[in-house]
């Protein structure tokens, strides 16, 4: 069985894809078979999350591309700015992660959470979709937008935790 442990920022060829729904791509432990029907075996970091168009390879030098499965997802829109925010507002003091795009947002299936927003004057559609929270603004995970290795925002000091990659301090 092949294995994939290590991310590739880029790659010459591409072997195969392996097409994964969110709660798979979350994993840092995963037995699966790629779209050619061979099985892989992923052994990643914890805390990794694999994202759509992501590129694996592993020991046996093959490289595999990641790809976002559709799933059963709401897509929330809104008629006005003011209301999106409301929406987003009320889905984060939830816990609950949520893809953001461009004039919409994506949240996993939940009745109640529909209720919420349509409550919150959101229109909401079931649908089959790739699905791509936002990562965590502490996580440094994620969409860098260029910004490789660096948090998307600063951690407040009551927040910092040490880790061991830390350095030791002074």
């Amino acid at each position: 069985m092949m294995t994939l442990h290590t991310k590739l920022a880029h790659a010459e060829r591409i072997d195969d894809e392996l097409v994964l729904a969110y709660d798979q791509r979350e994993k840092c432990r995963l037995r699966a078979r790629l779209a050619s029907g061979d099985e892989v075996a992923l052994f990643m970091v914890r805390g990794t999350v694999l994202r759509d168009g992501e590129l694996l390879t592993g020991a046996e030098g093959r490289v595999v591309r990641i790809v976002a499965a559709g799933e059963p997802t709401y897509m929330v829109r809104c008629d006005t700015p003011l209301i999106m925010a409301r929406c987003a507002f009320h889905l984060g003091n939830r816990h609950t992660q949520a893809q953001i795009g461009e004039g919409f947002l994506r949240i996993r299936v939940d009745p109640v959470l529909r209720e919420m927003v349509e409550g919150l004057g959101a229109r909401v559609v079931q649908e089959n979709a790739p699905f791509e929270p936002e990562a965590g603004a502490y996580s440094g995970a994620g969409h860098s937008h260029g910004h490789e290795g660096h948090l998307l925002a600063p951690v407040p000091l009551r927040q910092k935790i040490h880790r061991p990659s830390d350095p030791a301090p002074a």
